[in-house]
C-alpha cells in the first residue's frame, strides 16, 4: 500500500510563509533541491489546494538550464498526477492534473490501496484536513534556519499526533530534514 506524505519547508518557527506570504528565506540551494527532488521522484500524486498550486503550477513552464536541479525538478513535477482541491478555481491550467471540490479522505484510503507509488499532500490547509482525518503517514519536514514570528501554520492547530523520528539530516546553510513516520492512535 502506498503511503501518504506531507511534505514542507518551513521557517524553525513553524511558518511555510511569513505574514506578508513571503517564503523566499525557504528556497534551497542546490545540494537541498537535488535531495528534494530525490525524495519527490518516486511521487505519483500531489495533493493541493488552489493557493501551493498556483503556486507550483509555475513548474509546467519553468525556463531552467538543462541538466540543472530545477530543471530536474520540473520534469518531476510534470509527469506526477495532480489533483487540486478548490471550490473556488474555475479550472486547471497545468497537464496531468484534475480539479476535485471537496477534499474525501476515503477516496484518498482507497487511492493509497491501489497506488504503485506515494502521495503527497501539499500545502497547510489541505495538510490539515488529512492530519485530521488521520490519513498522513509520514510528516517530512524542512526547517529553514530562520524565525518569521507570524504568517501561514506548517502544521495544523489542534491535532494530536504520536511521531517516530525516522530519519535526519543537517544541510550545510542551516536547514534541518526531519522524517517522521505517524504512528497508529492507541487504542
Amino acid at each position: 500500500m502506498a503511503s501518504l506524505l506531507y511534505i514542507a519547508i518551513a521557517s524553525l518557527d513553524g511558518f511555510v510563509a511569513d505574514r506578508a506570504g513571503g517564503f523566499d528565506w525557504a528556497a534551497p540551494d542546490d545540494a537541498l533541491h537535488a535531495f528534494i527532488n530525490d525524495m519527490m521522484r518516486p511521487i505519483g500524486t500531489y495533493l493541493y489546494g488552489r493557493r501551493m498550486y498556483e503556486t507550483m503550477a509555475g513548474w509546467e513552464t519553468a525556463e531552467a538550464d538543462p541538466g540543472s536541479v530545477s530543471d530536474d525538478f520540473a520534469k518531476i513535477w510534470q509527469a506526477a498526477e495532480k489533483i487540486v482541491y478548490s471550490t473556488t478555481l474555475p479550472a486547471t491550467r497545468t497537464s496531468n492534473t484534475t480539479l476535485a471540490r471537496s477534499f474525501d479522505a476515503r477516496e484518498i484510503e482507497l487511492r493509497k490501496r491501489g497506488s504503485p507509488s506515494d502521495l503527497a499532500v501539499a500545502g497547510p490547509d489541505l495538510a490539515g484536513y488529512a492530519f485530521r482525518a488521520g490519513i498522513v503517514d509520514r510528516c517530512r519536514l524542512f526547517l529553514a534556519p530562520v524565525l518569521v514570528g507570524a504568517g501561514r501554520r506548517a502544521l495544523p492547530r489542534g491535532v494530536h499526533l504520536e511521531l517516530a523520528l525516522e530519519d535526519q539530516r543537517c544541510f550545510e546553510r542551516g536547514f534541518i530534514y526531519l522524517d517522521y513516520l505517524v504512528k497508529p492512535p492507541q487504542a
